[in-house]
């Protein structure tokens, strides 16, 4: 098995060329999911005792597994986030993938971390970071928020030099599921701060918050949001910045949907105040057009998150004996796929231009989709659009109106629209995240509803 003998040769043809055949497709199709009777019924029994072959193996994915995994890349994804790697990106995974390195420390990955580091030096300056400022790729945003959290929680301790019987962190209502998630893993509590009319967490609310609360010194962070996942909502970075110097807070911006849109001067603004964060992650494989799965975590003060997360055992000590930028000193993790070269490849290749192009484009489409929404009379916006989110209703309809709809437009194809709740109002959501999503797509979406 582990030999590159004649087999291994009819194995890379059969896959690479299955591979390019993927990249080649154009559009992307958009497929759905079947159940698990009727992939048991195609598929068969895979795995035996003696194999099923390369062959056999590779016709049961082409033809039963993936046209039942919904491609995340169509032009007609619009639930949860979508992703739509360059092909560069995903040319680049498949090196990556072969090349078997472990991104784990400088002394095993010196030139993949040399590279990772130099995409990770471009989100910082993106965002303001200080020259000092570094990080590491995890997997996702929720990994980044409870890295960056363990980091935030420990540098408080060490500072105050107690602890409270029970840890806080501000949050807004409007937070992602991750940060509770990470707070229930801490064992931590969320201080929850209403949000203002515009359903933005607020820095004069954060401190009217703090001030009428009997036990502020337990809240060691503040967790503030640059794009929502939900809608699109860009938090009071400034106000909540300057609330989190004046108690002493760590400023965490979790901006892993929409700090992509730092890339385009159109929304740049909309950002001012994140340059102040203490950590702030962005998901590459999100809108920067790299593959699953890639998270990008920045520090400030990268010493802070080392002291939380470096790992101390004799078999590691040959890691620490040169003083480099070891990826596992800065998140929970030890063991790591070098999965930010996929993002670093493709910036290299197209430059920082492009990509600033390609997202002012999105932002033109869902700009065009909130057009076309106030121009029908059978549809109308739920909230003007931030970013590349666009919350819509259908007049007149129901919950179940609205799950027959999602259902029936992705079996047709149409696209993967799923709706979503809003103030307790069931709407509909679609989050445009591809360049290539036309005007067209968008009209025919909102035919559907008719």
């Amino acid at each position: 098995m582990h030999h590159f003998d004649a087999s291994t040769e009819h194995l890379a043809d059969i896959v690479l060329g299955y591979a390019l055949e993927r990249l080649r497709l154009d559009p992307v199709p958009l497929d759905h999911p079947v159940s698990s009777s009727e992939l048991a019924a195609r598929a068969g029994q895979t795995i035996t005792p003696g194999g099923i072959g390369a062959d056999e193996a590779l016709r049961v994915f082409a033809e039963v597994l993936a046209p039942a995994c919904i491609s995340t890349d169509s032009t007609r994804f619009f639930s949860f986030i979508p992703a739509a790697p360059t092909k560069a990106s995903l040319l680049f995974d498949t090196v990556v993938g072969a090349s078997s390195f472990s991104g784990t420390s400088w002394l095993e990955a010196a030139g993949a971390v040399f590279a990772e580091n130099q995409a990770l030096r471009f989100l910082a300056d993106l965002a303001g970071l200080p020259e000092s400022a570094g990080g590491t790729f995890v997997s996702g945003g929720s990994a980044g928020n409870l890295s960056a959290l363990v980091a935030a929680r420990d540098a408080a301790h060490a500072r105050r030099g107690a602890r409270p019987a029970r840890w806080r962190v501000a949050v807004g209502e409007q937070a992602h599921s991750s940060i509770a998630s990470t707070l229930r893993i801490i064992d931590a509590d969320p201080l929850l701060v209403p949000s203002d009319d515009r359903d933005r967490f607020m820095g004069p609310n954060l401190r009217r918050v703090l001030g009428e609360d009997p036990d502020p010194t337990s809240v060691f962070a503040v967790a503030a949001t640059a794009g929502t996942t939900n809608a699109g909502i860009i938090d009071d970075l400034p106000g909540l910045a300057a609330a989190a110097r004046e108690h002493d807070l760590w400023f965490h911006v979790d901006a892993a949907y929409g700090g992509a849109a730092m890339c385009a001067p159109s929304v740049r603004p909309r950002f001012r105040g994140i340059e102040e964060a203490d950590s702030f992650v962005v998901d590459p494989h999100k809108w920067l057009f790299a593959p699953f799965d890639c998270c990008a975590l920045l520090y400030r003060e990268p010493a802070l998150a080392k002291a939380a997360h470096s790992q101390k055992a004799s078999y590691l000590d040959a890691i620490h004996e040169v003083d480099e930028w070891n990826p596992s000193d800065y998140a929970y993790h030890l063991s790591r796929r070098a999965r930010g070269l996929p993002f670093w490849f493709s910036l290299a290749v197209h430059g920082t231009d492009a990509y600033r192009d390609a997202i002012e484009q999105t932002l033109d489409i869902a700009r065009v989709a909130a057009e076309h929404i106030g121009a029908e009379a059978h549809v109308e916006l739920v909230r003007e659009p931030a970013l590349s989110i666009v919350l819509f209703r259908r007049v007149g309809w129901d919950e179940q109106d609205y799950l027959t709809w999602s259902n029936r437009v992705l079996l047709d194809h149409t696209a993967f629209c799923l709706p979503t709740r809003w103030k307790g109002e069931m709407v509909a959501r679609a989050c445009f995240l591809h360049p290539n999503t036309t005007p067209e797509i968008v009209d025919e979406l909102l035919d559907s509803m008719r």
